[in-house]
């Protein structure tokens, strides 16, 4: 049998993040053979990992990452708000999303290199480690050939970290400080008032013909003629695109400016026209079926692993 050295059991820590008893015993098992000793480790980190994967994860973290005219959006969820507030978790979301802003899905971003691991390996390796299910869920590339992506977090936990996460692609030759400040007041608007498209052209064709036949349908019901009702439906039609589209939208800070007159107001001073190209809002959990479960069982799953 091999020694098992303090330093040996350090470097087994350092290479895999496991416990000092964990790594002492994995060496033992693998008679003192470092990789044998690392193998063996991710092993039983993989099956922590498959045991904790039927539970829900809605809660953890959304992060965006700007440089220029380039941003990236990721959520990672996990079981609980605990697990948002740990700097380990914080910091490896923190890191995934920097690797975001070279992938263009988020199953590459799950393949690319994070320290010598692939990120889908690295998260198992969390989850084992922290005890809890995980995922990562989504991620979104935003880029312009000229101008800024601009970001926005809502209760912000840590820098670019939150429940709320905004990225806006300005396309334009105005200077960065007017990018800026007006993607930054866009990005808070998006954040509120929740868009579902940019603007008219995106929506979705079988979902405003379905609003369509719907306000037909309603006008008819109140006593209009068909043609009258079908006339009337247009005036409604654009309080819906209103309603759904970012450019449509009244900007939430002042109650009355459009968005799209709110970016050609900010170009008009800045003596460049200003074009939102793209935009991406996530919010963590969104559309996750959640598990009822009192404060008090989720504190004692916590406590308990």
């Amino acid at each position: 049998m091999a020694e098992i050295t303090t330093a040996k059991i350090k470097e087994l820590r350092e290479l895999t993040g496991a416990g000092m008893m964990d790594a002492k015993k994995a060496l033992t098992e693998a008679n003192g053979d470092m990789d044998a000793a690392v193998e063996g480790l991710r092993k039983k980190g993989m099956a922590k990992a498959d045991k904790k994967s039927s539970r829900t994860a809605a809660e953890g973290l959304v992060a965006v990452v700007t440089e220029g005219n380039k941003g990236a959006v990721v959520e990672l969820n996990a079981e609980t708000d605990f697990v948002s507030r740990n700097e380990e978790f914080q910091g490896f979301v923190k890191s995934v999303a920097e690797k975001a802003m070279d992938t263009s899905s988020t199953e590459e971003l799950a393949a690319v290199d994070f320290d010598g691991k692939p990120v889908k390996d690295k998260l198992t390796d969390l989850i084992a480690k922290i005890g809890e299910n995980m995922s990562l869920r989504r991620s979104e590339t935003l880029e312009v050939s000229e101008g800024a992506v601009v970001s926005y977090v809502h209760g912000a936990l840590a820098e670019g970290l939150g429940k709320i996460g905004v990225l806006v692609a300005l396309e334009s030759s105005a200077p960065e400080s007017t990018l800026q400040e007006v993607g930054k007041k866009v990005a808070m608007h998006v954040a509120a008032a929740f868009p579902k498209y940019l603007d008219r052209n995106s929506v979705d064709a079988d979902a405003a013909e379905k609003e369509r036949a719907f306000l037909i349908e309603q006008a008819m019901g109140e006593g209009k003629p068909e043609e009258i009702a079908k006339k009337m439906v247009e005036g409604r039609m654009r309080k819906f695109y209103e309603e759904v589209c970012l450019l449509d939208q009244t900007f939430v800070m002042d109650g009355e400016t459009k968005i799209s007159d709110v970016l050609a107001n900010a170009g008009k001073e800045a003596g460049s026209e200003i074009k939102l190209v793209a935009y991406a809002r996530y919010q963590l959990g969104e559309g996750i079926e959640r598990e009822e479960e009192d404060f008090a069982a989720e504190v004692s799953k916590v406590a308990h692993g």
